[in-house]
């Protein structure tokens, strides 16, 4: 494979908590100063939440223009992509940030179950969050929690609800939903494929299964996240000193599989958004 690799870093969610690692960045600042070491460390794409003080997530759009504001003045030309995701709040109020016009929101077409809890995504919230990223100029991640979803993508693409060519997160690991499974991980690429040749995809392995998605990614042609939102550690023993060093390792892993992690320019050319670059 020769196409560069896009490297996501998810700098922080709900979980895990600060006190499992230090490392979790929690208030804004700090979030763009891991932001930064992650991005000069080879991520060309931050997705984010924003916190409370308290740690816990919320949809404040005050955080979210913050964290946007911060990110574009001190990592020029990184892919800023706002979580719209249901720790992030309750209905309507998950996409009161997509007006800030970062150049990505998450968009899970489905729902599905957590660990604790449904992780609820009705029809009209799914058209309303699509609606207001089209109005926006907002390009979706499509975040497949399992297969249905690769399917409704396609379906709203093909409807003008979503503006193509798409591009899909495929997450495995998270309990209750789609297990780290090699078969199941090639049949979602290749169903992609035949769906939406054009489209690009990266996978997202949870917790321990971080890497392993990394090296399946690579091989298979895809994109790849890391980060502390989804897994605090390097390895089984050692807790991962910042987002930067989880960049790092995949970085490392990109010439195993003859590939090298994208440039800014690379990363929005990839992904469409070469006239958010040049904007």
């Amino acid at each position: 494979m020769t196409t560069p690799a896009i490297i996501t870093v998810a700098i922080t969610g709900s979980v895990p908590k600060k006190e499992n690692n230090p490392a979790v960045p929690i208030t804004v600042a700090e979030q763009i100063e891991s932001t930064q070491a992650a991005f000069e460390a080879g991520a060309t794409l931050a997705h984010c939440h924003v916190r409370n003080d308290d740690g816990s997530t919320t949809s404040d759009p005050d955080k979210f223009a913050a964290l946007l504001d911060g990110l574009r003045r001190h990592c020029p030309g990184m892919i800023v992509q706002f979580s719209t995701g249901g720790r992030s709040g309750k209905g309507a109020e998950r996409g009161g940030m997509i007006a800030l016009k970062p150049d990505m929101a998450s968009l899970a077409t489905g729902s599905c179950n957590f660990p604790t809890r449904v992780y609820d995504n009705s029809p009209d919230l799914i058209d309303s969050l699509a609606a207001q990223m089209l109005e926006h100029g907002v390009k979706p991640e499509v975040e497949a929690f399992d297969l249905s979803m690769i399917f409704s993508a396609v379906a709203m693409e093909k409807a003008g609800k979503i503006k193509g060519p798409l591009h899909v997160q495929f997450v495995m690991g998270v309990k209750n939903a789609m297990p780290v499974d090699r078969p199941s991980f090639d049949f979602y690429v290749d169903t992609l494929n035949r769906l939406a040749p054009d489209a690009t995809w990266t996978g997202a392995g949870i917790g321990r299964h971080q890497k392993t998605l990394v090296e399946w990614s690579l091989e298979r042609g895809g994109h790849v996240r890391t980060g502390l939102e989804d897994n605090i550690r390097l390895d089984k023993d050692t807790l991962a000193p910042s987002n930067a060093a989880l960049v790092e390792q995949a970085a490392a892993l990109c010439p195993r599989y003859d590939r090298h992690p994208a440039s800014v320019a690379e990363a929005r050319r990839l992904l469409g958004l070469e006239l958010a670059a040049a904007a």
